[in-house]
Parts: C-alpha cells; sequence; structure tokens
C-alpha cells in the first residue's frame, strides 16, 4: 500500500493527483499547518528528518522531493502511462519540465512571496521606506526579468499543444501546475498571457483532478 502524508494545501497535492490518474489504491494521512507560522507541523519529523511534505511510503521505502517521487511512481506503477516513449522528443520536453518545475519555476515565486511579506510587514514608519527600496531593488534587478522570461517561454511552448510533452496528457502537466497556477495569482505577465489560463482550465477539468481534491482538502491555488 502506498501512503502519502500529505500537507494540507501544499504541493503534496500534485502526488494524489497523479496517484488518481494512474488509478493506484493510496491513503492519505494528513497533517495541518501551524496556524501562526503556516509551517508544516513537527510530526513530520517523524516520517523525514527534513518535516516537509510531499512524503511517500511504499513497500515500506521512504521517498521525498516532488520530482523525485512522481518519477518513481510513474516508473514503479505507471505501466507505461503518462509519460512519453523513452529517447522520443516527447521524452525529452517531458524530462526537461519534469525537473524545471520546481528547479526554475518554483524559485522566483517563493522569492516573489517573501519580498512582497517584507514589502508589507507591519514595522515603524521609519523602516519603510527601507524595505520598499530593498523590495523594490530585488523586483528589478532580478525578479520581474527572471519570472517573465520563464512564463514567456512558457506560453510560447502552449501555443502549438494542448500539453508540455507532446500531444498527450503527462505527468509532466501534474508538476507544472502548481507553478502555473500560483502564477496565475500574483505574476502580471502569466496574467496576460494567452495559453496558461485555458492550460489551467483543462487541467481542472480532469476528473483526476477532482477527486484528488475532494482526497487532499482546501487548495489555495485551486
Amino acid at each position: 500500500m502506498i501512503t502519502v502524508h500529505h500537507l494540507e494545501n501544499s504541493r503534496s497535492q500534485r502526488v494524489l493527483w497523479l496517484l488518481e490518474e494512474l488509478g493506484v489504491a493510496y491513503e492519505v494521512r494528513r497533517y495541518e499547518r501551524d496556524k501562526k507560522t503556516n509551517l508544516a507541523p513537527g510530526s513530520l519529523t517523524k516520517i523525514h528528518p527534513l518535516g516537509k511534505s510531499p512524503v511517500v511510503e511504499d513497500d515500506g521505502v521512504i521517498y521525498a522531493e516532488t520530482g523525485a517521487i512522481i518519477e518513481h511512481l510513474i516508473d514503479a506503477h505507471g505501466g507505461g502511462r503518462l509519460a512519453p516513449p523513452a529517447r522520443s522528443d516527447d521524452y525529452r520536453r517531458y524530462k526537461y519540465w519534469m525537473h524545471a518545475a520546481e528547479g526554475s519555476y518554483m524559485p522566483p515565486l517563493l522569492l516573489a512571496l517573501f519580498v512582497d511579506r517584507i514589502e508589507n510587514a507591519p514595522m515603524p514608519f521609519f523602516a519603510k521606506p527601507v524595505a520598499k527600496r530593498l523590495a523594490k531593488g530585488i523586483k528589478d534587478g532580478y525578479l520581474d526579468q527572471t519570472t517573465n522570461a520563464l512564463f514567456n517561454y512558457l506560453d510560447k511552448q502552449l501555443a502549438g499543444s494542448e500539453w508540455l510533452a507532446g500531444d498527450e496528457f503527462t505527468a509532466a502537466d501534474i508538476i507544472m501546475s502548481f507553478p502555473v497556477e500560483a502564477a496565475l495569482t500574483r505574476v502580471e505577465v502569466a496574467q496576460k498571457s494567452r495559453n496558461l489560463k485555458p492550460y489551467v482550465e483543462r487541467l481542472h477539468a480532469r476528473p483526476a483532478y477532482g477527486r484528488a481534491l475532494e482526497k487532499g482538502g482546501p487548495y489555495a491555488y485551486a
């Protein structure tokens, strides 16, 4: 039996979705975030030392990191589904997006979230101008240029295809769903793009996506 240690409103929602797409039996152990810090509870460290989600147990073995978990589940339980044939052009695109999701797309989105928190955090009036200058410097010097390039590129890739790795839906679309959902709430270039919103609408229309939401609970980006 597969056990998904699922933190509410987190990236582990994608693991539930993948398992629903594959039709594999699993159980969910849900964890709630700390009400003050919004961090994962300390009880998750009993499953994995870093105390982060997602974490999956499969046949007594612990797997962590979203990309590694998805690749394991596809290899062990996919039966040739949700991944293009190896050594094909579609497979090369598939591998790119499998790693780009967490390697290229999520870091600037998280940095943008922290910059916004710095800029809007309660502080003495004389510190406000300093915080705003710091936030502006990060946005002008790195964030805006990086996120614009990333999501313009993604938008162009979707101009000629409904899915990221060829004509068929794959696990690459599952892992990329989280950064695209997040970008549509806070990245202007993503909000103005032609293809990202329709892409997310196609993702959300999949029956397995809806079933995963029922299993996982509230999900802020959905």
